[in-house]
């Protein structure tokens, strides 16, 4: 019989919790180690939807990207929008696990899915863990032939998951690129690492305008590079759901599958 515990090992030695950044808050916030696991949702958001979806999937445990509870919260009333999803799970026998951070930094993690998904290969750590090469923040590689920026912008709108956000450029359309910075996730304080490595492309999310507008006013000073594509926050985490609920399933002899909801907050756009 698998358990709670089981898959959290499972996790704990693919992600390790000491590569979570100190703010950060991962591991189990709903649940009973000891507690039979027979199948298991992977998910991005902690929300009620996917809460009602592994219901409807008879899952016994979700785990997903990001945590429930990140910020203090002083009840868990069903009232709330946090307390109502405590308790549906409680009340349908579903714990919840997260792997949030230390999934970004961990090698074979949220980085590593998202290079692969655009077709970057040979990825290497864009900020790498001090005395460790293979593990840390984003990803650097390249493609395996040239493209325009314009034809991967339209291979990262085909590879991730359709938002109302879509995929925002910035940069010379009819540029080349091969080499590609990727950080699944909010990413602007990452743009100065992305240009001091020689990306022609940088990928990640949630770009705010100024940090965006200076980027692209000192990649002028040079050769136009790197380039920005900005996907949406979700969009750019969901690609490790797949291959964290493939070892998963693996390691601890498991059903699992991915969340077929889209948990992106914005659903429409003028």
């Amino acid at each position: 019989m698998t358990t709670v515990a089981d898959v959290m090992d499972a996790l704990e030695r693919r992600f390790p919790l000491d590569l979570a950044e100190s703010w950060d808050v991962n591991g189990l916030s709903v649940g009973h180690p000891d507690a039979p696991v027979t199948r298991i949702l992977f998910a991005v958001d902690p929300v009620l939807a996917v809460v009602e979806e592994a219901i409807e999937e008879g899952c016994d445990m979700i785990v997903t990207h990001h945590p429930l509870m990140l910020r203090g919260v002083t009840t868990v009333h069903a009232g709330t929008a946090k307390g109502a999803v405590v308790h549906r799970l409680i009340e349908n026998g579903i714990a919840l696990y997260n792997a949030h951070t230390n999934a970004d930094a961990a090698g074979s993690g949220v980085a590593d899915a998202l290079a692969v998904a655009l077709g970057v290969t040979g990825g290497i750590p864009l900020v790498p863990l001090p005395g460790d090469a293979e593990q840390g923040t984003g990803r650097i590689g390249r493609l395996d032939a040239p493209m325009t920026l314009a034809e991967f912008a339209g291979r990262a709108s085909q590879a991730l998951p359709e938002t109302m956000h879509g995929v925002r450029v910035a940069g010379d359309l009819t540029g080349d690129v091969r080499t590609v910075a990727v950080v699944g996730g909010a990413g602007d304080s990452f743009l100065d690492a992305a240009a001091a490595a020689g990306a022609d492309v940088y990928v990640t999310a949630d770009l705010r305008h100024h940090p965006a507008s200076e980027a692209r006013e000192s990649a002028m000073l040079r050769d136009g590079r790197p380039y920005l594509v900005d996907v949406a926050h979700y969009a750019s985490e969901w690609t490790w759901l797949t291959a964290a609920a493939e070892y998963v399933g693996d390691a601890a002899g498991i059903d699992t599958i991915v969340s077929t909801l889209t948990t992106d907050p914005w659903n429409a756009r003028f």
